[in-house]
Order: C-alpha cells, then sequence, then structure tokens
C-alpha cells in the first residue's frame, strides 16, 4: 500500500507545507482508493528545521503532494526516499487523485516567503 501525505488545513491542499494546518495522510489500496485517512498536526519549527521527515517516514509515507515548500525541505524529503510533488491545489482527496492519476507533475517552485533560509538544509 501506499501512504500520500498531504499538508492541508479545512480540507484543501495548504501552501504552506512548514506551516500547515496539518497533514492529511491517505493510505492507498491497490486498486489506487483511498482506504484509510489520518490526520496529525506538524511540528512547530519550520518543515526543513524539524523532525517531520522521520514522523513521515515512521507512519509509512512515501509520497508528499504539496502546494508549495522550501528548496531544504524537499531536499531532505527526497533524500529519504520519498517523492515530492509541489504544485497541489484544492481539495485534499482531488489533489491525490491527479497525483495517482498521474495528471499532477512537480511544478518545481520553491516557496521563499517569510525569510526562511533553508535553502541549505
Amino acid at each position: 500500500m501506499t501512504k500520500i501525505a498531504i499538508p492541508s488545513r479545512d480540507g484543501q491542499v495548504d501552501e504552506h507545507f512548514g506551516h500547515c494546518g496539518y497533514f492529511t495522510v491517505l493510505t492507498i489500496g491497490p486498486d489506487k482508493a483511498v482506504v484509510a485517512e489520518e490526520t496529525f498536526s506538524p511540528p512547530a519549527e519550520c518543515g526543513c528545521k524539524s523532525n517531520l521527515v522521520n514522523d513521515l517516514l515512521a507512519m509509512g509515507v512515501t509520497a508528499l503532494v504539496a502546494g508549495n515548500m522550501g528548496q531544504g525541505a524537499v531536499n531532505k524529503l527526497r533524500q529519504s526516499g520519498m517523492t515530492v510533488v509541489r504544485g497541489a491545489s484544492g481539495p485534499v482527496h482531488e489533489a491525490a487523485a491527479a497525483y495517482l492519476a498521474g495528471t499532477l507533475k512537480d511544478r518545481d517552485e520553491l516557496c521563499m516567503a517569510h525569510g526562511h533560509n533553508c535553502l541549505d538544509d
């Protein structure tokens, strides 16, 4: 089974990976249907400076579908073996469906907001 984590807020993809309201973790069965859903609160620190990658790996997450994030977070997630796709928006389940269908492609955009310097982390 595949597990996808999506930074979320009110059932929508949250544009702020490191400061999202919560993460939605979807467990996907062999037929690409959601078989389980859970949420968890992110750590208070910036995504690239937190223990978030280890938390996601411990949950069995293999892919992260997001709106946007800094390069440090992207690097850490990819170095852990996780697939990272940026450019998602809208309802969480629609973003997951687009990823699973192969229609959501990484936009390779970096978040430079909030003055965080996570580029080298």
